[in-house]
């Protein structure tokens, strides 16, 4: 993980009006390329969306933020 970059897609915004943010997180994930990862921030524990991408081979690292979010990196070693 300490050669990744990541990109962040803050999806707090997307959640508090309703929305659903899988579909940009989809599009984000399959644009990466060798060395970037995506950094989820959340206002909860992204539980389902860490299951999905962890059965499609990714690795993934979570922090509880000062602000009260969850940031969730996720990358392909």
């Amino acid at each position: 993980m300490s050669a990744t970059k990541f990109k962040i897609l803050d999806v707090r915004a997307v959640l508090a009006q309703g929305g659903e943010p899988l579909p940009e997180i989809r599009a984000r994930v399959e644009a990466l390329i060798a060395g970037q990862g995506l950094t989820v921030i959340a206002p909860f524990v992204p539980a389902p969306l860490i299951e999905l991408l962890k059965s499609e081979g990714f690795q993934f690292a979570m922090e509880h933020r000062n602000d009260g979010a969850w940031a969730v990196n996720f990358w392909k070693e």
